[in-house]
């Protein structure tokens, strides 16, 4: 038996209905609708505050519209168009080395209403960044963006994750600053959470050319190795410390059933890998793109290879892994009746993207799937850039986000305008034909 076989989706998450898009890293997974779970109670708190918000203005709306600071350019009531909503990914399209880009506040606002036909589009961020708590995610990109963000309309790479609970006890958790994954793997309801400091704590030797810092000896756990049995392994974020966090990975990934400190003979024991995302690049501050999780994965991989000459099966979320856009579909619907009042799936969902191989890729395949309409489009903003061919081509490519949601609203102007001149319905306040 080989190390693929041991580690199969079908080993680890019984009663999926497999689809395989094999990235050049390695094999991806599928996280099918039925697994999918309704909002914690901090989602439904976002959503019951935004409702609260509207309130006052149920002269216009008494259904509750998207949170928005301004008001519409032609000042008229602002309705919310029905047939169509946005998903955007976030680093290179919103936002860069933690800045937002120039265009973004400004798109953001097109869509709640500041735009020549007067509506509010529902929309959605679905990135494969993470390493914080989804509220605290949304904190930052409230101030960031000059909007209210919910956790009601945010998935990151980790947030499928927490789906995973019930199947494994004792997990490793690996990547991000401090003790933040750590916190939200507990915060997801995973019982017993190990991180590579508190294996480096209680065994030193264990990374000979890591030592930890003040701070991290004092977060850090000690724990009986002899005694700790490691169900799964969730890289929660990028690797601070790739070749500490590989040594552990690896030593892990090599017991017998996990139990530390042991050999597997066969090199077919170890507990399962699971990746927030694959993307071997993202976009930072710096002129030229970095190395992301799907580089740290590869090279797990090469090393697992070379150790023990078998191949290592990983599975991961993220985009452009299907599971994540059916994830994200669900959101979305849920997010449009609770706010909206709507009752029925878009008939479009525009993505806008900046990485051709997860954003591009995940929806246009997902396209191919779905009832609604997934319409990728491509800015030039972050992994993309002027003079590229993309490896998976997107349906538009446009200059930025700005230019984007414009190309957006105008192709739907075009499709259905009596849409956009319909009559506000007192109950939703949304348009229908």
């Amino acid at each position: 038996m080989s190390m693929a076989t041991t580690h199969g989706l079908e080993s680890q998450v019984p009663g999926l209905d497999i689809r395989r898009t094999d990235l050049p890293t390695g094999p991806n997974v599928v996280v099918p609708p039925k697994d999918l779970i309704p909002p914690t109670d901090p989602e439904i708190s976002a959503i019951e505050r935004e409702m609260t918000k509207q309130q006052p203005q149920k002269n216009v709306s008494s259904g509750g519209n998207p949170v928005a600071n301004a008001e519409p350019i032609d000042k008229r009531p602002v309705a919310t168009a029905d047939q169509f909503a946005f998903a955007f990914d976030i680093d290179g399209v919103l936002m860069r080395g933690g800045k937002p880009i120039p265009e973004a506040v400004d798109a953001l606002k097109y869509i709640n209403g500041e735009n020549p036909y007067g509506v509010k589009v529902p929309y959605i961020f679905l990135t494969n960044g993470g390493g914080k708590t989804e509220e605290e995610r949304c904190l930052d990109l409230s101030r960031q963006l000059e909007i209210e963000v919910s956790t009601g309309q945010f998935i990151c790479g980790h947030t499928p994750m927490r789906e995973m609970v019930e199947r494994y006890n004792t997990v490793l958790v690996v990547g991000g600053e401090g003790e933040k994954c750590r916190v939200v793997a507990e915060g997801y309801g995973f019982k017993d959470v190990i991180t590579p400091g508190d294996i480096i704590k209680t065994r030193q030797d264990t990374t000979p050319f890591r030592k930890l810092t003040d701070d991290e000896f004092e977060n850090s756990r000690a724990r009986d190795l002899s005694n700790t049995k490691i169900d799964a392994i969730f890289v929660f974020a990028d690797s601070r410390d790739w070749a500490g966090d590989q040594q552990i990975i690896l030593d892990v990934i090599m017991t017998k059933n996990g139990h530390l400190g042991t050999r597997s003979e066969t090199h077919e024991e170890g507990p399962p890998v699971f990746f927030s995302h694959t993307d071997v690049v993202w976009s930072t501050s710096h002129e030229h793109c970095r190395l992301g999780m799907g580089a740290l994965r590869a090279s797990l991989e090469a090393l697992y290879k070379t150790i023990t000459g078998k191949d290592l099966a990983t599975t991961a979320f993220g985009k452009p892994q299907l599971g994540t856009f059916q994830f994200a579909t669900k959101l979305l619907q849920q997010w449009r009746q609770e706010i909206h009042g709507i009752n029925k799936p878009p008939g479009t969902v525009y993505f806008i993207g900046d990485t051709p191989e997860s954003d591009v890729r995940g929806t246009n395949e997902f396209d191919r799937i779905s009832d609604a309409t997934w319409y990728s489009i491509l800015v030039k903003t972050g992994v993309y850039q002027e003079g590229m061919e993309p490896r998976y081509p997107p349906k538009q490519v446009t200059d930025d986000v700005l230019g984007a949601v414009k190309f957006a609203m105008d192709r739907e102007f075009k499709k259905n305008p009596k849409e956009f001149e319909g009559e506000k319905t007192e109950q939703s306040g949304a348009i229908y034909n």
